[in-house]
């Protein structure tokens, strides 16, 4: 299956779909005559103009004004690529990478980057052929776009840098002998092209909300679970109540909660009590939240990667060569530390339905065991939810509202939205942990009610989870039933 980069609308769901589905990219007609296009028009100019032009013609940050002669245009662009790959800490996973060259490639294709044609379709090569730049976490202040990713994203086009291939890690220079391809010969500004940009942020916040998108249909599934489990009350979820206070995100949840919970024996069994938790009560409020907040941040995120983003910006329909600011991540700096808030709300509310299902109450045993006391039974689970939950409300400290000035005060704001990027990524991962954990409790907690039943649909989720997870009799080792109930929020589909 192949995807054609052109000009047209790239949306999140298609990059979702390419990733998982593994399709080849290739540059459409239009795409190659764009690059091409711009590319000739800025050798003209070089040629030309006797004024410098930023990062083609000058050094970079504050060396703007140091002017480069043209024997030297080329080895500027290398050492450019060179000096700036400074990172460090934990590697970005491969998937991110991914999507961060499918990005870059799409960038550089609408023909406003003054890229070769040879130098895009080799990061197409790349992605074709699965070969993974090595890229740190760390080193980006998401101003000057993500320099330090980018350049150790580029630096295999020249033989440098690190690359994993094939399952090994190797060389730049290794990896481009493996596959008959020779070292990009760099023209003028392509380092600075390849570098500016922020499509490192930008393949973040992709990943960030396609999981995002999956764990929020978790979210409710496994929440009408654990309120079936706890005896709780569908009166709540009623649509009446719900168009009084008509956000979208609430009015859907409360239609997906009666959805899930339709047909339940334990729903009809009369009650004796007439309120809930808020952590019950209150689902349709805070995960609807959530899923506004996820609409809001996805239309931006859609609006960027659809963007040329690199510096100085080459419009040759308007004959213009522009040193302007379309790198500074804070269009999207803001919403990831917004989207990480509301993830982060996922998992706060559901250590709290945690906590009511091991507390002994409603007619469930403690902790979840038929024989407490010689057994613990669930008790720590929650410990471990809770320590995941409070590590992401450190981790919810916006990144955004820092800057620290930079290449001698050239670039005096920066969004920090690399690092609104990492933590928005870890915040991901650390909810779906607990709405894991969610699922391990209110699954033992439901078997506790038989003969009744839950719904159909959560039935069904049930059947399949006991095909990974067992019910607890006794206490045993816990750790590895955590890890297969995250293993199958990511293999399989929730409810609905």
């Amino acid at each position: 299956m192949i995807h054609h980069i052109s000009a047209e609308h790239l949306s999140i769901e298609r990059i979702g779909e390419i990733i998982e589905k593994g399709y080849k990219v290739e540059l459409s007609d239009d795409a190659r005559r764009r690059i091409v296009r711009c590319r000739e028009y800025l050798d003209k100019k070089i040629s030309e103009n006797k004024n410098p032009i930023y990062g083609v013609t000058t050094g970079f940050g504050s060396l703007c004004n140091v002017s480069i002669g043209k024997d030297h245009l080329a080895q500027l662009q290398i050492n450019l690529m060179m000096s700036h790959a400074c990172g460090t800490g934990d590697r970005v996973p491969n998937e991110i990478v991914k999507i961060m060259m499918l990005l870059k490639i799409q960038s550089l294709s609408y023909g406003y980057s003054g890229c070769k044609l040879d130098t895009v379709e080799r990061l197409v090569d790349f992605f074709n052929n699965d070969v993974y730049p090595i890229v740190y976490m760390q080193g980006s202040l998401g101003a000057s776009g993500d320099l330090v990713p980018l350049a150790h994203m580029s630096l295999p086009l020249v033989g440098l840098g690190e690359v994993e291939f094939r399952g090994k890690v190797m060389s730049g220079a290794e990896m481009l002998r493996k596959n008959g391809w020779r070292p990009i010969k760099l023209a003028s500004k392509e380092g600075l092209a390849l570098l500016n940009g922020t499509q490192n942020m930008g393949a973040f916040a992709v990943w960030a909300i396609l999981n995002s998108r999956r764990l929020g249909r978790w979210a409710d599934t496994i929440a009408a679970l654990s309120l079936d489990a706890y005896c709780g009350l569908v009166e709540p979820f009623t649509d009446a109540v719900h168009q009084v206070r008509p956000h979208k995100g609430q009015i859907d949840t409360a239609a997906n909660m009666r959805k899930l919970l339709e047909d339940s024996e334990i729903v009809a069994k009369p009650k004796e009590y007439v309120q809930d938790p808020y952590s019950f009560r209150c689902i349709p409020q805070v995960h609807g939240a959530f899923k506004d907040t996820l609409a809001y941040v996805s239309s931006v995120i859609d609006t960027e990667i659809n963007s040329a983003t690199d510096n100085p910006t080459v419009c040759p329909d308007d004959d213009l060569i522009i040193s302007a600011g379309n790198f500074h991540g804070e269009p999207i700096a803001l919403p990831m530390d917004f989207l990480t808030i509301a993830v982060s709300e996922l998992a706060n509310i559901s250590e709290r339905r945690i906590y009511k299902l091991v507390s002994g109450t409603r007619g469930l045993p403690s902790f979840l065991v038929a024989n407490p006391g010689v057994n613990s039974g669930f008790m720590i689970t929650q410990y471990t939810a809770a320590s995941v939950v409070s590590l992401n409300k450190s981790l919810c400290t916006p990144a955004s509202v820092d800057s620290i000035p930079s290449s001698q005060g050239q670039e005096d704001h920066v969004s920090m939205g690399a690092n609104a990027a990492l933590k928005l990524y870890k915040v991901v991962l650390n909810t779906e942990r607990v709405l894991a954990i969610e699922l391990f409790n209110a699954a033992q907690a439901l078997d506790f009610r038989r003969p009744l039943k839950s719904s159909p649909l959560l039935e069904n989720v049930c059947a399949a989870y006991r095909r990974t997870v067992p019910f607890i009799v006794n206490d045993e080792v816990m750790y590895p039933h955590i890890s297969r109930s995250i293993e199958f929020l990511r293999s399989n589909a929730p409810a609905c």
